[in-house]
């Protein structure tokens, strides 16, 4: 069989390879297109072997919303010039809807094969390093937002007495805002019942040990520590942050506020964000 530019091209087009790759695999498979795929195949397979001690410093987070699942994906690689590649972009939006589709809750030889498909054809290093699934259940809706460059992803989930509340404007807002508030304030716990009780504690006794040196009376001391707590749990559990748009209030009574003014109930079951680079979900 004759090696032309058009069988070449054939062969790059379906396999994203370089052109002299495909033409030393046709040659190699003395012009038999399928054995050179297969050639083409055993050659990226061996390519990703010698990359995989290579840093993967850069990289993306994604993040998919789909009927009753959300899922957020980490895909990192060795230069911010992939990061911003097409074709890694549409890789990690893949990732994460074939895990939506199949209902994969955790990194699998599927998934990792997919990283390695491109790795094969980019000729860089790539890993998988991520994969948060959250179910929604019943009544439940989840608002998402990604930064523009890909660097952070946030979800907040939030659940309502009637599934019609979250077709209301005003409470669409409001969910778009959540996830904007998240991905500013990044906090800490979901609520103040959230906070493990050592950390409580650990923060109760630098209080008290800075409130000792006020020289004030016992109980009056006793309620500045309570203060110096109640205003430090505000600061890092989302549900008693000020709310970004209205810091009159806590995020907790603007989305009681926002569901009476809507006709029902609302309030946020849980939240997450994922980092790139953080390696693991955050909520």
């Amino acid at each position: 069989m004759a090696i032309t530019a058009d069988v070449v091209k054939k062969l790059r087009d379906i396999t994203g390879a370089g052109m002299m790759d495909c033409k030393k695999a046709l040659t190699q498979a003395n012009g038999d297109f399928a054995a050179a795929e297969k050639i083409l195949k055993e050659m990226g397979l061996a390519a990703i072997a010698k990359r995989q001690d290579r840093a993967t410093d850069n990289g993306r987070v994604f993040l998919k919303v789909q009927d009753n699942k959300a899922v957020m994906a980490e895909l990192s690689c060795e230069t911010d010039f992939v990061a911003s590649n097409e074709q890694f972009q549409e890789l990690g939006n893949a990732i994460c809807a074939v895990a939506l589709e199949k209902g994969y809750t955790e990194i699998n030889d599927e998934l990792v094969g997919m990283v390695n498909d491109l790795i094969a054809i980019i000729k860089e290093n790539m890993a998988l390093k991520t994969l948060c699934v959250y179910d929604l259940g019943q009544n439940e809706f989840a608002s998402s937002y990604v930064h523009g460059d890909g660097a952070l992803a946030v979800l907040v989930m939030f659940r309502a007495d009637k599934a019609e509340l979250f077709a209301q404007d005003s409470v669409k807002e409001f969910t778009n805002d959540c996830a904007l508030h998240v991905a500013a304030f990044t906090p800490s716990y979901l609520n103040t019942e959230a906070v493990d009780e050592a950390y409580i504690k650990e923060q109760t006794d630098i209080f008290t040990v800075q409130a000792a040196n006020l020289g004030k009376p016992a109980k009056v001391l006793e309620g500045i520590v309570k203060g110096k707590l109640n205003k430090h749990l505000s600061e890092i559990c989302f549900l008693q942050q000020p709310f970004v748009k209205d810091d009159s209030m806590s995020v907790e009574k603007k989305a009681a506020e926002i569901g009476k003014a809507a006709g029902g109930k609302l309030e946020i079951f849980n939240y997450a964000f994922l980092r790139a680079g953080a390696a693991s979900c955050s909520n």
